[in-house]
């Protein structure tokens, strides 16, 4: 297994990240800013996109894992990875999710807590409505831990 960082042609990854933030108009918003790493295990497993949003603030804008690969460890290999590379640079590794049944426990899993939340933010955001697990997303989560 490999990490590696991508710094162009970042959009020949887009059919994975599509699959963790729906609307390529929102990806473009932090593609460009953000560093993109790929986990590499035999194929392209995982992907991720980091941003400095400030104040000591590293942001997952996306992470997304192919769909059979998901439950394998790949994303939280991942998320391990930025953890180890940012220490000492940043203090705080948050994430923005939706509401959803499948990702709260999943990043709750890899340490992170609740921190606050934007009302309405995929109703205001997105074109169409989003579901997972037959849940519409509404409120954008944070969920934020000490790095």
């Amino acid at each position: 297994m490999e990490i590696k960082e991508i710094k162009e042609n970042k959009k020949l990854f887009l059919p994975l990240l599509l699959s963790a933030d729906e609307q390529e108009n929102m990806i473009d918003k932090y593609i460009d800013r953000g560093t993109m790493y790929v986990l590499d295990d035999n194929g392209i497993k995982c992907e991720c996109i980091v941003t400095d949003e400030g104040n000591g603030v590293l942001e997952i804008k996306n992470i997304a894992t192919e769909p059979e690969y998901r439950g394998m460890g790949y994303g939280k290999a991942l998320i391990d990875f930025i953890e180890m590379k940012y220490k000492g640079r940043y203090s705080i590794l948050q994430v923005g999710t939706g509401d959803s049944p499948l990702t709260i426990p999943f990043y709750e899993k890899c340490g992170f807590v609740c921190h606050h939340s934007i009302k309405n933010f995929f109703i205001d955001n997105y074109e169409r409505p989003i579901y997972e697990c037959g849940v519409r997303l509404v409120n954008m989560i944070y969920l934020q831990k000490r790095i």
